[in-house]
């Protein structure tokens, strides 16, 4: 699930405690462009496999995905495996990882504005491509531009909100970001609940109300002020500071204005980020920001979100009570957010995971148990099996929310030094859109192959990224992100990969000599 934030922080800590400033209808206005830019995702993940679960939508596209739904004969677990409609839900995120490349230089020249404004647009336009389509390839273009959106959208608002807002509220914002994404995933569960109920054509409906968002997306992006990090980077320094006086209600703002020029001219002094994350010094770092995205889509979470409604009617629920279970699960992950957010802090990132990832383990085994026992080919479950299945992908989906969902985004944000942070979040975003759409497209060629053994795989994967995490990852809760490299030169494991520096390699010289 795409968004997190970074931001030139940390680079004089001496100056930190003299920021001042409150919060004002500048910050707050940003929140709300931040929440639309994470609910059009969210609100696409949800739409998705709704609508690919809707009759009319699959004889109109899928007409062969169609007829095998109807075949009792059909093997439950194959009735939906086509590769072109994997491709109508995974196109998207091909075309976000591409344009979050893309999006990269213009956000950083243009600025955060500029993206976001694209963004918008082309989301729009996604949507009503996708409303009056009348064949597939008029479809999946409506998707790909989607993507784009998305792309351009995850690229700047998590930025522009790190910078917009005041120190001291940029951890809690963060995770907003994530909230509103799943509040989206919500949304779109309850309006394919009530337009599945609206034939033939209630799944253009589905599909065309992401243009509202996207609308208020654009015009939000259009009418705020760029950030003053922005603007300083690019050498309007004094516009800079007229936009932080009106962020921060204040015009003693010499400390916080004084970190952005040092940040920019350190950030704009590095000419190869790229080739500098590769060093050896940033290799714990670079290990991280691969593994945490790319754990957080195999724990299958999203393969649960795209396709509840079709998995659900899979294992035997009617349509309506496949898309109300659906909607059930996206209130679910909506309230562990909420958790997640009150406690990351308290009991710390390591916590979470290492607990989250035990309740996956455990619910998703108890699941595919059920399934393989007491679900064949050619029979559906009883209602009290069908409940218990529920139960426990809720109970996995909490577990999710409180864990993997925030912090597979948060903990890679929050351990680059400044000089290959843009960097790290880049190839963040890029390897959490690359294993989506791996998981998009593939997800129901496995769901046919594996059956239930489906949840025994993301399982498997679940108990390695848990395992990963309790011998590999240090606890980042209350480290400032000017001291992340000193913890990584605590840690057991990777004070012995990190090169010794200059004093270390004298100590080692002296004492030697001795």
């Amino acid at each position: 699930m795409a968004g997190g934030s970074f931001g030139p922080t940390g680079v004089a800590k001496e100056r930190a405690e003299q920021y001042q400033g409150k919060v004002t209808s500048y910050v707050i206005i940003a929140c709300l462009v931040a929440a639309i830019g994470g609910s059009i995702f969210g609100y696409d993940i949800g739409i998705s496999g709704g609508v690919t679960s809707m009759d009319e939508f699959l004889d109109q596209f899928f007409h062969t995905v169609y007829e095998k739904k109807k075949q009792a004969h059909e093997s439950n677990y194959c009735k939906y495996d086509n590769q072109g409609l994997a491709a109508f839900t995974s196109s998207l995120y091909l075309a976000g990882l591409v344009s979050t490349l893309a999006a990269s230089p213009i956000t950083r020249n243009y600025g955060r504005r500029a993206s976001i404004v694209c963004g918008g647009v082309s989301f729009f336009i996604g949507a009503a491509l996708n409303a009056g389509a009348v064949n597939l390839a008029m479809l999946l273009a409506g998707r790909i531009l989607l993507g784009v959106g998305i792309g351009f959208g995850n690229q700047a608002v998590p930025l522009y909100l790190s910078e917009v807002a005041p120190t001291h509220l940029r951890g809690g914002l963060n995770m907003m970001f994530q909230l509103a994404t799943t509040l989206g995933i919500f949304t779109a569960n309850m309006v394919n609940y009530g337009t599945q109920q609206l034939k033939p054509w209630g799944w253009r409906l589905s599909l065309g109300l992401a243009a509202f968002p996207a609308f208020l997306m654009t015009l939000g992006g259009y009418f705020l002020p760029e950030t003053p990090n922005s603007l300083v980077e690019r050498g309007l320094t004094e516009r800079g500071r007229r936009v932080l006086e009106k962020l921060r209600g204040t015009k003693n703002v010499d400390a916080e204005l004084q970190d952005m020029v040092d940040a920019s001219e350190l950030a704009n002094s590095i000419k190869h980020p790229f080739r500098n994350i590769l060093q050896k010094q940033h290799r714990p770092q670079l290990v991280m920001a691969i593994c945490m995205p790319m754990f957080q889509i195999l724990t299958g979470i999203n393969s649960i979100l795209f396709y509840a409604p079709v998995l659900f009617q899979t294992m035997g629920f009617g349509g309506n009570a496949s898309l109300y279970s659906s909607a059930l699960t996206g209130a679910v992950l909506v309230l562990s957010t909420l958790i997640s957010i009150s406690l990351v802090d308290k009991l710390g990132r390591r916590a979470l995971l290492i607990s989250g990832g035990v309740q996956m383990i455990i619910c998703q085994a108890i699941v595919s148990v059920i399934l393989g026992v007491k679900f064949g080919d050619n029979q559906e479950l009883s209602k009290g099996y069908s409940i218990v299945v529920v139960i426990f992908i809720c109970l996995f989906v909490v577990a999710f929310g409180w864990s993997w969902g925030p912090l597979g985004w948060t903990i890679p944000s929050e351990i680059f030094p400044l000089e290959t942070r843009s960097a790290g979040q880049s190839i963040t975003v890029a390897v959490n859109l690359l294993f989506t759409f791996f998981i998009a497209q593939a997800f129901l060629s496995l769901l046919c192959a594996f059956k239930f053994g489906i949840f025994l795989f993301f399982a498997g994967w679940v108990s390695v990224m848990t395992i990963f995490v309790y011998f590999l990852l240090p606890e980042t809760k209350g480290v400032p992100i000017e001291e992340m490299t000193l913890l990584w030169k605590k840690h057991w494991f990777w004070k012995k990969v990190l090169p010794a520096t200059n004093h270390e390699a004298e100590s080692n010289n002296n004492n030697s000599s001795i």
